[in-house]
């Protein structure tokens, strides 16, 4: 039977930049069901990825397969920029209203996660009359300019890319592989809270600073959750020194984590700037920056306008999405589930050294793979894990490059979140029976 994903691929090869995929597996995606997806060549996948978590309600959800289709045959673009349409006009009260943030609420639209996180630099900026946004180590926030400069994920973001945005200060993300042995959670946040502040107790003036940056739980970061009372006390910084504090939703909300937002698994704690995409309209190309009013309305048109940003199609398919996440109850579904896949993975890192620590939020999942002996992160390891897991039918990446990233669609049946697990306990009993190879191409795999 001919290769279709190896004749695809070829014929990509010759035209798409090497900058446009960070390499993982031989597949070129076909179609897709809920948490399905076929291959060029027909070979069915359990996807533990969902589009990089862009995709919550499954591929091609009936209800927003049916809002495209509707909207297309309507109305597919008229620039928001210009005039408004039914749907934006829909779209944008609801989204406020589910915004975790008190008193008057505004949002703006984009087209991805970068341009969301390239306006909370703007609407900051514009509202204090500051110009230093503080952003974390271990971020991810997106590819533009501004989005690129607050990331510090990986090299290949910055390298030969330079100067990059100016009046950015990066302080280190408290990442639970960090905390010492024998260490407190208190003396953790602590000392990670004294690492926050030494900037401003040094060389940066807290009244010059318009915003505090920060993903609730870290997503390419490494699944990783800010410990609450580091949190805590970055929001009360923040208020003291009239700071914005500003999160980054985009890879964690929408329901991923079980909450709407994964700023509601911090108490007391509310931001004044939130921004959304990825799973916003399914997988489609629209984001949002949501705020405060009176943050929101320090800018006038058209500091932050795009031509397709809020389309009909797009906006059209958030409805959709809204109403599915509302109707299937996924944010329980993804607690309910996720505590199902926890079971799984303690139990499994019980059975298997090289599992390290697990970390769950609902359907949200970071696993470490280790070397038994010394404790460290093992990327080798990793890569035979997830190369054998895809050839038994189980799409899963890693991040950092020994972490396993868990992030199914929230759909998922629970007979398919069984089988998918089935098959990872498969793939970790292969790699202990020293059965596993490291596929041609593993220096590419990863970030």
């Amino acid at each position: 039977m001919p290769d279709e994903n190896a004749r695809l691929l070829a014929a990509e090869e010759a035209a798409l930049a090497t900058s446009s995929r960070i390499k993982y597996f031989d597949i070129v995606i076909d179609h897709g069901r809920g948490a399905i997806l076929t291959d060029a060549n027909g070979k069915d996948y359990i996807d533990l990825l969902a589009s990089a978590s862009s995709t919550n309600t499954g591929h091609c959800h009936p209800k927003v397969v049916k809002a495209i289709q509707d909207q297309a045959s309507r109305l597919i673009q008229y620039t928001p920029a210009y005039f408004a349409n039914a749907n934006a006009a829909r779209l944008a009260p609801r989204l406020a209203a589910k915004a975790p943030i008190s008193g008057p609420v505004e949002v703006a639209w984009g087209n991805s996660g970068s341009d969301a996180n390239d306006a909370i630099i703007k609407f900051s900026r514009a509202s204090t009359g500051r110009r230093v946004i503080v952003a974390f180590t271990g971020a991810y926030h997106g590819s533009t300019y501004g989005s690129m400069t607050l990331s510090s994920v990986s090299l290949n973001m910055t390298r030969k890319m330079g100067p990059l945005l100016p009046g950015v200060v990066k302080v280190p993300f408290p990442s639970p592989w960090l905390r010492e042995e024998g260490e407190s959670e208190g003396h953790f946040v602590d000392r990670f809270f004294q690492s926050f502040l030494t900037p401003f107790q040094t060389y940066l003036p807290a009244e010059e600073v318009a915003a505090i940056l920060i993903e609730p739980i870290q997503g390419d970061g490494g699944i990783a959750k800010t410990p609450t009372a580091f949190m805590q006390k970055v929001a009360a910084f923040a208020k003291a020194h009239g700071i914005l504090l500003a999160v980054d939703e985009v890879n964690q909300g929408m329901g991923r984590t079980g909450y709407w937002w994964s700023i509601q698994r911090f108490p007391g704690v509310e931001p004044d700037l939130m921004a959304v995409g990825k799973s916003l309209a399914s997988g489609l190309p629209l984001s949002a920056v949501v705020g405060r009013k009176e943050v929101m309305e320090s800018l006038a048109a058209p500091a932050h306008v795009f031509t397709t940003a809020g389309n009909p199609l797009t906006t059209a398919a958030a409805l959709a999405t809204l109403e599915v996440i509302e109707e299937e109850d996924l944010l329980d579904r993804s607690l309910r589930l996720g505590a199902r896949a926890q079971d799984f993975f303690e139990a499994a890192q019980a059975r298997y050294p090289f599992l390290g620590a697990v970390r769950m939020y609902g359907l949200d999942g970071g696993i470490d793979i280790v070397d038994p002996e010394s404790g460290e992160m093992d990327p080798v390891a990793a890569t035979k894990i997830i190369t054998r897991a895809f050839e038994l039918g189980v799409i899963i990446i890693t991040l950092r490059g020994s972490i396993l990233r868990f992030q199914p669609p929230l759909v998922i049946t629970e007979a398919q979140l069984d089988r998918a697990l089935a098959i990872l306990d498969q793939a970790f009993a292969d790699y202990a029976a020293g059965q596993l190879t490291l596929p041609a191409n593993s220096d590419q795999i990863g970030w």
